[in-house]
């Protein structure tokens, strides 16, 4: 099972190589769900873990609170990206809605665009979990169209464990068999194993992980 360690900063990546986790998810500011990080914290991050073939997936995400995105603040996230991929990053974390909790399929297109034309991986974030349920289906697949290939969700509302939305990601993961379906969200190395028991997967995420 790959192990992506969500990390704040630097700081903490070397610790979290050593014990254990198989890829990085960089972000900033976690106390708001995460937001991209400085140009210098992914350079840094990106030299030491293609040091040792640890992939860096960077956040793009220009603040907290919703993932429906002002014309400024698409253009802000799209300088990003061309920073992001100036640096060699081995890929996104993204998300963006409209204000119906839609996926917002221009902005997603232009992302992924840049992103597939320049070789890096494309992830769906947790603002999948903002998607309507009955709605979630047809987003999947036609993320997988446009060349997502992974989905972070918990697999429910916030306030519900993962245990208590397990069935319901076991159910996401039989849509696309293309599609990597990754839990994350109070996920920890405590309490890795009973999930395992309840719910397969091969990618599992977590600030607490490893």
């Amino acid at each position: 099972m790959l192990k992506e360690a969500c990390v704040e900063n630097f700081t903490n990546v070397p610790g979290v190589i050593a014990r254990g986790a198989k890829r990085i998810e960089l972000c900033d500011n976690l106390t708001v769900g995460g937001t991209t990080p400085s140009v210098g914290v992914i350079k840094i991050t990106t030299d030491y873990c293609s040091d040792k073939d640890v992939p860096v997936i960077v956040i793009l995400r220009p603040r907290g609170g919703d993932f429906v995105y002002s014309i400024l603040e698409k253009a802000i996230m799209m300088r990003d990206l061309e920073e992001i991929i100036s640096l060699h990053s081995h890929g996104i974390a993204v998300g963006a809605l409209t204000a119906a909790n839609e996926l917002d399929k221009p902005f997603l297109e232009e992302i992924a665009k840049l992103a597939i034309d320049n070789g890096i991986e494309l992830a769906f974030h947790m603002a999948f979990d903002h998607i309507p349920e009955g709605k979630q289906k047809d987003a999947l697949l036609w993320l997988g169209e446009i060349g997502f290939t992974r989905i972070l969700t918990h697999g429910g509302p916030t306030e519900n464990t993962i245990f208590d939305n397990a069935a319901h990601i076991a159910e996401l993961a039989k849509i696309s068999p293309g599609m990597t379906i990754m839990p994350g969200g109070g996920i920890t190395k405590d309490n890795l194993a009973d999930l395992e028991k309840v719910l397969g997967f091969t990618e599992v995420h977590g600030t607490r992980i490893v």
